[in-house]
């Protein structure tokens, strides 16, 4: 599941410059309020789970180790119990007063069997009243028709490398509907350019919502983006929240 975007050290430096907060970040800032302990599942460069470890107990989970590496150097990130550990397996004996898998991470799982495993890893470390949240991005709206080299060409600056053009391609399988992109970095002064696929899948919302009740999980709530908004067929996003069954 570690593909090289996240396991490869001179890919990861450019994960924070690319993923910087947002909207997502901010929603589960305000989400975690009232949570004493939360279980960041995916937790990646440990951004969300940095912010939210002040005055709770935080556990970050991901498989990747330089991801883990970046999180432990944040600010906050010595108050984090950081854990490298597979999302569909991992089993920490404990339960959370708030479970979440953000940055479309749910998607690095491509069959519907990792996907229930997954499911059943947030039901198993829920507490009786705990929270929920994960996003997926809805395939009705086929956000991967961006990806190619023309519209997803950027420059993105780094701290000691300057400018680095970036950018991004992709292939769409019609039957699995599961999307091979590549990401790009073009190292200045020189002919390296940094590269790595990845796959992700689109599960359409009736699916997860069968997973989800099959994992003995009840959606309380429906978002179709991180503004908050009610989930509609047209949504961006398909995130999901709600506790144990």
């Amino acid at each position: 599941m570690t593909d090289r975007l996240y396991s490869d050290p001179d890919l990861v430096q450019f994960y924070d410059i690319e993923n910087i907060g947002g909207d997502d970040f901010n929603y589960c800032v305000g989400f975690a309020e009232d949570a004493r302990s939360v279980l960041d599942l995916g937790c990646g460069t440990g951004q969300l789970a940095a912010a939210l470890s002040h005055g709770r107990s935080v556990t970050g989970v991901d498989p990747a180790s330089p991801m883990l590496d970046v999180g432990r150097s944040r600010p906050g990130g010595d108050k984090v119990d950081w854990i490298e550990g597979d999302a569909r397996t991992v089993r920490l004996g404990r339960r959370f007063d708030l479970v979440l898998l953000t940055g479309h991470a749910f998607q690095v799982f491509l069959t519907p069997e990792d996907q229930s495993a997954v499911l059943r890893t947030i039901a198993e470390h829920l507490a009786p009243d705990g929270l929920f949240i994960f996003d997926s991005r809805n395939p009705v709206a086929n956000e991967w028709q961006e990806w190619t080299p023309r519209r997803s060409e950027r420059i993105v600056m780094h701290p000691s490398l300057g400018a680095v053009k970036s950018w991004n391609d992709f292939e769409c399988d019609a039957v699995t509907g599961i999307v091979t992109y590549s990401t790009f970095y073009e190292i200045p002064g020189g002919d390296k350019i940094l590269g790595a696929e990845s796959k992700i899948a689109f599960p359409a919302k009736e699916d997860l919502a069968r997973m989800l009740n099959e994992a003995g999980l009840l959606v309380e709530q429906w978002l179709g983006n991180w503004h908050g908004e009610s989930y509609v067929d047209s949504a961006p996003e398909i995130i999901p929240i709600g506790r144990l069954r």
